[in-house]
């Protein structure tokens, strides 16, 4: 179990997507976010230290997907299929990505995952081709912003025929789409059409790229675009350890600041004990005076105002400093120069006296 500093840098690194499966990726910093919000509810056993921690680990993840490339490039086959299509989809259709009818071959968790990236950019409608119409309706109810169509095999070539790029993720051995099949069902030479198959075993036959303006896409080329992305990500992790280093730096800045609340109190209490003292003496002296209370309360003020502005300057200094180590040193120097840790001896004596 990791506890202190330890426990810091690693809630920063798992914030900032550097200790997961795919790095970088968005979905862990959804979960920390889920704890920081338990940790402050009214039941919730945060704390104040471990709040903190949590919103900083939060930021600090923001911060890092903000300011490096760390969540760019497409890490996994459904997004890779994507964004693959996306790039390609000028050169192979002569058409923008955003104008292209999409359809998929397969309503499984790889379709899933399709439409969620595909939605991400802003996708509004989709043709779900598959055996059931269980499934594809699921699937409708779950992304209800995207008009999707269900159709079932027997219009697949249909779809086919109407479709700018089409994606396979079905559980069949044999391949769905061929060259012969795309022949005998009339869906050759009329427009560009791009087949993206992210299935394994595969769902395409190679010879599909035969077939003049269709361009068929493996899981093999997917990949090549994920090592690319995984690659680059990679480089990104340096940079981003640097920022989550200045991030758990100042949380742990932060918390050492907590040490200074007792030297804080314990300054302003003596303080105030010498100004109390020094102000009775005075009101005796001005008891001849013949000092209404208005003006009693005036010399009051003063006396506070005095100690206040003495005061200012040691403890915003005491706030200020960033590092520990400043920070301790500075108590250090205010509890000798104030003689603080004698006075809290003096206390603790005169309490123990009182018990006798």
């Amino acid at each position: 179990m990791l506890s202190g500093d330890d426990a810091v840098w690693h809630i920063m690194r798992v914030a900032g997507g550097l200790d997961s499966l795919i790095v970088g990726e968005g979905q862990i910093l959804s979960q920390v976010r889920q704890c920081y919000l338990h940790s402050v509810e009214d039941d919730g056993c945060g704390g104040k230290v471990l709040s903190r921690l949590l919103n900083n680990a939060l930021a600090a993840g923001k911060r890092v997907r903000a300011e490096t490339g760390i969540s760019k490039g497409s890490v996994s086959i459904s997004s890779a299929a994507v964004e693959l299509s996306e790039l390609l989809a000028q050169q192979d259709l002569q058409l923008p990505f955003s104008e292209c009818r999409l359809a998929a071959v397969g309503a499984g968790k790889m379709t899933r995952l399709l439409i969620t990236h595909l939605a991400s950019r802003g996708l509004q409608k989709f043709t779900i081709v598959n055996r059931s119409l269980q499934r594809p309706q699921e699937l409708a109810e779950q992304f209800p912003d995207v008009e999707i169509e269900v159709k079932l095999m027997d219009d697949l070539w249909d779809v086919v025929a109407r479709s700018d790029i089409v994606y396979t993720a079905t559980s069949s051995v044999d391949y769905v789409i061929d060259e012969q099949k795309l022949e005998e069902n009339g869906v050759v030479g009329g427009r560009p059409l791009m087949l993206v198959d992210i299935s394994v075993p595969r769902n395409v036959g190679e010879d599909c790229n035969d077939i003049q303006n269709v361009h068929a896409y493996n899981v093999d080329d997917l990949k090549a675009v994920v090592a690319k992305n995984t690659q680059m990500r990679q480089k990104e992790m340096i940079e981003a350890e640097n920022l989550l280093r200045e991030e758990a730096q100042a949380f742990m800045a932060w918390r050492e600041s907590l040490s200074a609340i007792p030297t804080i109190n314990q300054l302003q209490e003596r303080a105030n004990a010498f100004r109390e003292e020094e102000l009775k003496r005075c009101t005796k002296k001005l008891s001849n005076a013949n000092l209404s209370d208005k003006e009693l309360e005036a010399v009051e003020r003063l006396s506070r105002g005095i100690v206040n502005k003495l005061l200012h300057g040691p403890m915003a200094h005491l706030r200020k400093t960033e590092s520990i180590e400043g920070k301790q040193a500075t108590l250090k120097e205010l509890n000798a120069m104030f003689r603080l840790e004698d006075e809290d001896s003096k206390g603790r004596g005169r309490n123990a006296r009182r018990r006798r």
